[in-house]
């Protein structure tokens, strides 16, 4: 027991000086955490069509390489907005991407290196974890709601990104609680009054999901924007953040904001021409690599189009 305090100290030490948070949780909470989701569906607070997206990216019962899984890891990394650049008709367009939209990958093997480098040497293993990382963030009290859906951390705001690994660790640290909301939204309707769409309530910590610009503008190349939205609503490459930059709590964080990609005219307009991914010339494909916007290529046209 000794041994194993000692890990769980040199992961939250490690967590501070690489000025990380995160929580260590006991995987019996599993369960209660697939309980969160349906519940939702059951109060029909989520949109049908929505939850059979949302459930399918979870694993509540997954196969790992190890007997029992005994613990989650869950580590927030603090993470910028990014500006990529476009040129077209001799003009700048200058767009957001915001936090947590680039290098997850990146990310997320960082955070399995980095548990990995503090269990292996004590024989214990991990592997990524594909569960409701805002819900177990709030649960564990790593992070809180605001009244936009979006998770809070400490210091970080809402640019941060979550990770969350399954271990054969045991844990007997513990500090799960119910869902709540930051103290701060209480008397706050910044982002309720903010959003142009009408995606935040104020009767629920819920999206409305299906008038959120995030989830309209991740939509497929040949799913047209529907005719309610003003296309002066659109204020980013992907996703949206009319709600975070306005949110009192982001005070400190709203413009950090890190150079992405640029194109030129004529990338621009190979962009637009919904070339393939696999069919660009080696430099621009190179580009779009090297700024991790690959899986976001093909909404490109799309969400190009209402700022041109």
């Amino acid at each position: 027991m000794v041994e194993n305090n000692k890990i769980v100290q040199n992961f939250y030490k490690t967590l501070e000086l690489k000025g990380y948070k995160g929580k260590i949780v006991s995987a019996q909470h599993i369960p209660e955490l697939r309980n969160d989701v349906q519940k939702l569906y059951e109060q029909k607070l989520l949109d049908p069509k929505f939850y059979e997206e949302y459930k399918s990216f979870f694993e509540f019962e997954p196969e790992v390489d190890f007997p029992q899984i005994r613990s989650l890891f869950i580590i927030s990394v603090p993470v910028p907005q990014f500006e990529a650049i476009f040129h077209w008709n001799n003009k700048e367009i200058s767009l957001l991407i915001p936090p947590t939209y680039l290098y997850g990958l990146k990310i997320v093997n960082q955070m399995i290196e980095l548990v990995n480098n503090i269990l292996e040497p004590n024989g214990y293993k991990t592997t990524y974890a594909r569960l409701p990382q805002k819900t177990l963030a709030v649960r564990c009290g790593l992070a809180e709601y605001g009244r936009n859906n979006i998770t809070y951390v400490q210091g970080m705001g809402s640019f941060h990104r979550l990770t969350t690994l399954y271990s054969d660790f045991p844990t007997e640290e513990d500090n799960w609680q119910e869902l709540k909301l930051m103290e701060l939204c209480e008397e706050c309707s910044a982002c309720t009054l903010k959003c142009p769409t009408g995606a935040i309530p104020t009767d629920r910590v819920l999206l409305r999901v299906m008038r959120c610009l995030t989830y309209h503008n991740e939509q497929p190349l040949e799913v047209p924007f529907p005719n309610w939205i003003d296309p002066t609503w659109h204020n980013c490459l992907v996703g949206c953040l009319h709600c975070q930059k306005v949110c009192p709590a982001n005070k400190k964080v709203k413009n950090w904001t890190e150079k992405g990609p640029e194109f030129s005219e004529e990338e621009t307009k190979i962009i637009l021409d919904g070339i393939s991914f696999d069919d660009l010339h080696k430099e621009i494909k190179d580009k779009i690599e090297k700024y991790d916007l690959v899986n976001y290529f093909e909404l490109l046209p799309r969400n190009l189009t209402p700022f041109l």
